[in-house]
């Protein structure tokens, strides 16, 4: 090499050696943009992302408070999330989490502003604060309010063709005739055009509205089937009502009972009634809704969706699904105070997967694996909704959120492993589920596969969901809050974690069943209670990918006699994380990683389990007689595993003097004003009224 080259190639390699450090790890944490998610009606969710803090020692402390009021309330602190990695094989899922913070302000009250403060810390220092180890920021948002019919629209009433007394003007004999200018039958069905516009109400009057498609034109070309009043050709086809006309948040379009009578609109066992894809903010009232594969279908993947959905105080009968939308362009619904009835057997308890409920092949009729007559009740995907109120019966599952794969904008196998910027209004985050009554279901309860970031499931009560009502399968870094649920008759087990399902938050539950995590990191467990059911011998069993998941403050039960009572599986302690060889070295390429490298832990009491992990240590051991009126159950009791329990039947309060009462941690936002020392564990507080599970009471 000449001398020239050689002296520039030392220069070069100078310049390396003085600029080393950028490559170093950053403990600073230089913070970045806040995000505000969709507001729901009662929460608020955030989002703050950051660049350093490799050693993951910042945190950011939350307080809040309505505005023009001077004192701050402390919420919970934002979850730090740091590149957390979620791996399904065949590119279902291959997420990797920014390096972030998020959280939930819980409990708000509907359609007020508030003023939300987040103080982001590091003890190593804030790049750009002047020296300063903290920064501040404050936002001022709003909840959103309750949809309600707009006051000043215009009312269309629509009465039962065989009415026979007054009507209210102007009036019509049936919802299409209403909503169109045109309403016709035959050849002429999709000619007419939506009268119908933002604010206007179609107030539907007492009767069965079933029609017949399969009838050509005017029921008045049939003379034989004239007793069938019901017969109306204002349908395609298909039997579908295609409402496309768009309301707004303030003026949706709205069908409504009303109030003289019930009103049904039956299917005749057609696949679709209501197709609202087309149309934003609709407004269903107190209707029934039976007889129909799909009764509201709200959006297609990739295809067309609509947002602002709104239904209350409706009944869903003999129906697959009830409602239905799985595209990302979804937002915002809210589905409140409404009864979904399935096709599957009411009277028996029958799970889909797995030999052990085999046997039960022809008992009493059932048959393994069992028909899937109902798929899910409400199943959504998109930011902002709410499911909340609800009694949901005799489905496969109960309440999900779509198994989408990834996000729109990320793509498996070569990345981008998480949505860009310009994608983010199409994530599933900032979803509410809360106080619905839930029982029977094949699978799950809820589902919330394949969610992203302040998923609230709140204060629900479930029944007999024979596998895994709490479902992460997977949670794309959360935080996924499961807050103040009961979970009674889970003979599968009460948690499905896999896939490395990350940023997943357990408080205050009531699970009376055992717990594991096949795959998980970044997940914890405080002031719950698990009894179990006999359906594993751990009471708690964890795979973590991460050695900053944590649990604590928690009363067990474990089963008598198991060699195994709990375990902690995770990489070695001086490893942070480990998600498998080739995911650690980069890309996925669509290849399946190797394991983590896990440490086996399993221990047999909760003391040696708390010794040697370090978790629980202020965790005990509680039995049945905790609560005033919970009997124990046995999944491997024969003669008792298809019954299905009410909750009126039971009584999940604590006995004031057991064990369970004062033995929690202050969680802000979640234990509230306890009257004891501390909170107690599970999901109801001594001395305060249970919540309200499942539709409210309603005047018309």
């Amino acid at each position: 090499m000449n001398t020239p080259n050689r002296r520039a190639l030392l220069l070069l390699l100078s310049a390396l050696a003085l600029h080393a450090p950028v490559f170093a790890a950053e403990n600073r944490t230089t913070p970045g943009e806040l995000v505000v998610d969709p507001p729901t009606l009662i929460n608020l969710g955030f989002e703050w992302l950051i660049e350093g803090d490799d050693n993951r020692n910042a945190a950011v402390e939350v307080s809040y408070r309505k505005a023009g009021d001077s004192a701050w309330k402390q919420a919970l602190p934002l979850l730090r999330l740091q590149g957390e990695q979620i791996y399904q094989p065949q590119g279902v899922f291959q997420v990797v989490t920014p390096n972030m913070f998020a959280g939930s302000i819980l409990d708000l009250d509907p359609g007020t502003r508030y003023e939300a403060r987040f103080v982001l810390s590091d003890p190593d220092g804030i790049p750009g604060s002047g020296g300063g180890k903290s920064v501040t920021r404050t936002v001022t948002v709003s909840t959103r309010p309750e949809p309600k019919p707009y006051a000043g629209g215009r009312v269309f009433h629509v009465y039962h063709p065989d009415y026979k007394g007054p009507r209210q003007e102007p009036a019509f004999d049936a919802v299409m005739c209403a909503y169109n200018y045109y309403c016709g039958g035959g050849d002429t069905v999709t000619a007419g055009r939506p009268r119908v516009k933002p604010g206007d109400m179609i107030l539907v009057h007492a009767g069965v509205y079933k029609y017949h498609p399969e009838y050509y034109g005017s029921v008045m070309k049939f003379p034989a089937i004239l007793n069938d009043h019901s017969v109306n050709a204002t349908t395609p086809f298909e039997g579908t009502y295609y409402l496309t006309a768009g309301g707004t948040p303030e003026k949706p379009i709205v069908i409504k009972a009303a109030g003289d009578g019930e009103v049904i609109f039956d299917g005749n066992g057609n696949f679709n009634l209501f197709n609202v894809k087309a149309a934003n903010y609709n407004y269903f009232e107190g209707i029934t809704i039976r007889n129909t594969d799909i009764a509201i279908w709200a959006g297609t993947q990739f295809i067309a969706g609509s947002k602002g959905l709104t239904v209350k105080h409706c009944r869903f009968e003999n129906v697959n699904i009830g409602i239905f939308t799985n595209y990302s362009g979804s937002s915002n619904f809210y589905i409140a105070d409404n009864y979904f009835h399935g096709r599957d057997d009411p009277n028996h308890l029958l799970g889909w997967n797995g030999a052990f409920w085999a046997p039960f092949n022809g008992v009493d009729g059932q048959k393994f694996p069992p028909v899937m007559a109902s798929y899910t009740a409400v199943r959504l995907y998109g930011p902002g909704h709410v499911v909340a109120y609800n009694y949901i019966a005799d489905f496969h599952d109960g309440v999900d959120i779509e198994t989408y794969g990834n996000p729109d904008g990320s793509h498996a196998v070569d990345g981008p492993f998480y949505p860009p910027r310009d994608k983010w209004d199409r994530r599933p985050v900032s979803i509410d589920f809360y106080n619905n009554y839930m029982t029977n279901f094949h699978d799950n309860a809820f589902e919330i596969d394949g969610s992203m970031h302040n998923i609230r499931v709140m204060r629900n009560m479930i029944l007999n969901s024979a596998s895994h009502p709490f479902c992460n399968q997977p949670s794309l870094g959360g935080p996924t809050y499961w807050i103040r649920n009961i979970a009674y008759h889970a003979p599968g087990g009460s948690t499905r974690l896999t896939t490395g399902s990350a940023g997943v938050l357990f408080y205050n539950n009531t699970i009376l069943t055992e717990t594991s995590a096949s795959l998980a990191g970044n997940v914890h467990w405080r002031n719950n209670l698990m009894l179990g059911e006999n359906s594993a011998p751990a009471i708690l069993a964890v795979n973590t990918t991460t050695n900053y998941s944590s649990s604590d403050y928690n009363g067990f039960r474990p089963n008598p006699g198991a060699e195994i009572a709990f375990q902690w599986n995770s990489p070695p302690w001086k490893v942070p994380a480990d998600y498998g060889s080739l995911r650690r070295a980069g890309p996925f390429r669509g290849r399946p990683p190797s394991n983590p490298a896990f440490e086996t832990r399993q221990f047999a009491s909760l003391a040696d389990y708390s010794q040697a992990t370090q978790q629980d240590r202020h965790s005990i051991t509680v039995d049945y007689g905790i609560f005033v009126n919970v009997p124990r159950l046995d999944a491997k009791d024969s003669s008792r595993v298809q019954k299905l329990y009410k909750a009126e039947d039971l009584d999940f309060r604590l006995k004031p003097t057991s064990a369970a009462v004062d033995r929690g941690v202050v969680l802000p936002n979640i234990t509230g004003k306890f009257s004891g020392e501390a909170p107690d564990l599970g999901a109801l507080e001594v001395g305060q009224a249970p919540p309200h599970y499942g539709p409210r009471p309603w005047t018309r």
